[in-house]
C-alpha cells in the first residue's frame, strides 16, 4: 500500500466520506446507475451473451461508499452469478461506510482493500472494472486510465465516469474564489464559511445560473465540499476523453446513454444536420456536447485497445431487458396516448407508435427472448421487427433498454 496519509484528497474523504449514506437504508432501498449495472455490463461490454455461469471477476477502483459496488453485487447475487469483487480505496472512512452498506444486505462476496487504485494491478486482473467519479481527482490521471488498464483481462471492460466541463458551469470559478478567501481553514470551518458565502451571492453567479448541480444544495456538507472545495478536479471534454484513453490503450466503447451525444436531436436544419452525420462519431459526439451544453460527466464504457467490438444487437436470440422503467407503464402511454417519451437533463425523445406495440412492451420481462416474445404477441416477422426498431432505438440510447441473458440465468430452476 503506497504511504497517502499527506494526500489532501485522502484527507478531505476521510473527513466528508462521499456520498454520504446511511447504511440503515439498505433495508429500503437500492440505488442503482450507469455505468456499471450487470444488464448494462452485458450489453456494452459482451454483446448482450455473456455466459453467466462462469465466474466474474470484478474490481471497484475507488469504490467511495459504495453506490457501484453495493448496486453491482446485489445485482449479481440476485441472479446467482458466482461473483468475486475487490473494493479498492483510499479512504478508510469511505471503506467504513461500504463495508457497513455491505453486511447490511448479507453480501459476502466482496473483499475491502484499503488502497491506491495505482496499485490495481497488484490484485490480479479481472473481467469488469468499475471507476467512477476518481479519475479527474488523481494527481496524474493519465497514470489511473493506465493502471486500469493494467488489471484488465484482455476480454474484459471498463465502465467508468468523468467529470465533463460545460455543464459544470460556475463550479471552477468558485472553486477559484475559495482557494482565495478559504485557503488554510479546517474542513468544517470552510464548508460554513462557503455556505454563508453561497447565501449571499447574487443570482447572477454561475452556480446559482446551473440548475443541473444540485450537490452543494442537497449533498450535504460531503456533498458540497466534494464540488466547490476539492483540491483536484480536472474535467475532461469529449475530445480530452478519447485522447486520454488512446494514450492508455483502451478504445472506447460507448457512452451509457447514447442519445445525449447526437447532435441530431438539437438541430432541426437539415442541411446542418447532414453536416453533422457525416463527421466521424468522436466529433459528432464532441458537436453535441458543445450545443446540448449542459452534459456534466461522461459516463462510458472501454475495451482493451484491438478488441473487437461487443455491443448488443438485436436478433431472435437476444433477450431485451427494461431498465428504470416498466412495461406496463410504457404499454399504457402508447395504447392511451399513441407513444412513449424519455428525458435525460432536457434532451429527449417522442415516439409515435400504434397500440400493436403495447403488447410488444408488456412481454418484455428480461426472460424471454425476441423469437419468444414476437410468438407470444402473434405479430408477423414484418411487423415485429418493425415496431421493434421504433422501440429500441429510442430506449437503448437514453438507458431505458438493454439485452442481456442475466435475468434469464438467475431464473434458471
Amino acid at each position: 500500500m503506497n504511504d497517502i496519509s499527506d494526500d489532501p484528497v485522502q484527507r478531505q474523504y476521510e473527513a466528508y466520506p462521499y456520498p454520504a449514506r446511511d447504511p440503515a437504508e439498505e433495508t429500503t432501498r437500492l440505488i442503482t446507475g450507469s455505468p456499471s449495472h450487470p444488464l448494462e455490463i452485458d450489453h456494452f461490454l459482451f454483446g448482450g451473451q455473456r455466459d453467466w455461469s462462469r465466474p466474474f471477476r470484478v474490481l471497484v477502483a475507488g469504490g467511495g461508499t459504495g453506490d457501484g459496488l453495493i448496486m453491482l453485487a446485489q445485482i449479481l447475487a440476485d441472479n446467482r452469478v458466482d461473483a468475486e469483487i475487490v473494493y479498492l480505496d483510499m479512504s478508510t472512512a469511505s471503506r467504513r461506510i461500504a463495508e457497513a452498506r455491505a453486511e447490511a444486505r448479507g453480501l459476502t462476496s466482496i473483499r475491502f482493500e484499503t488502497d491506491d487504485l495505482l496499485n490495481a494491478a497488484d490484485y490480479g486482473v479481472f473481467d469488469y472494472i468499475d471507476c467512477c467519479g476518481v479519475l479527474h481527482h488523481l494527481p496524474d490521471p493519465d497514470a489511473g486510465f493506465a493502471a486500469l488498464r493494467g488489471a484488465l483481462a484482455e476480454d474484459g471492460g471498463i465502465g467508468a465516469m468523468v467529470y465533463a466541463p460545460y455543464g459544470r458551469a460556475g463550479v471552477y470559478e468558485m472553486q477559484d474564489a475559495l482557494r482565495v478567501l478559504v485557503p488554510d481553514d479546517p474542513p468544517e470551518a470552510q464548508v460554513a464559511h462557503t455556505r454563508s458565502l453561497m447565501a449571499s451571492l447574487p443570482p447572477t453567479n454561475g452556480l446559482h445560473r446551473n440548475p443541473y448541480l444540485h450537490d452543494h444544495a442537497h449533498g450535504g456538507d460531503a456533498g458540497l465540499y466534494d464540488l466547490l472545495l476539492h483540491s483536484r478536479d480536472r474535467p475532461y471534454t469529449v475530445g480530452e476523453l478519447f485522447d486520454t484513453l488512446e494514450r492508455a490503450d483502451l478504445d472506447f466503447v460507448s457512452f451509457t446513454t447514447p442519445g445525449r451525444y447526437d447532435p441530431r436531436l438539437m438541430i432541426a436544419d437539415p442541411v446542418l444536420r447532414e453536416r453533422a452525420v457525416a463527421l466521424p462519431y468522436r466529433d459528432r459526439a464532441a458537436l453535441a456536447e458543445r450545443l446540448v451544453g449542459n452534459i456534466k460527466v461522461h459516463a462510458f464504457y472501454a475495451t482493451a485497445r484491438g478488441v473487437a467490438p461487443r455491443i448488443a444487437t438485436p436478433g431472435p436470440d437476444a433477450v431485451p431487458c427494461l431498465v428504470g422503467v416498466s412495461g406496463s407503464a410504457l404499454a399504457e402511454s402508447v395504447y392511451k396516448n399513441g407513444f412513449i417519451r424519455g428525458e435525460v437533463d432536457g434532451v429527449g425523445f417522442q415516439r409515435p407508435l400504434p397500440r400493436d406495440a403495447a403488447g410488444l412492451l408488456m412481454a418484455m420481462d428480461g426472460r424471454r427472448s425476441l423469437d419468444e416474445i414476437r410468438s407470444a404477441t402473434g405479430l408477423l416477422r414484418g411487423q415485429f421487427d418493425d415496431l421493434l426498431a421504433k422501440l429500441y432505438q429510442p430506449l437503448n440510447n437514453f438507458g431505458l433498454m438493454r439485452l442481456s441473458r442475466l435475468k434469464r440465468f438467475g431464473s434458471r430452476s
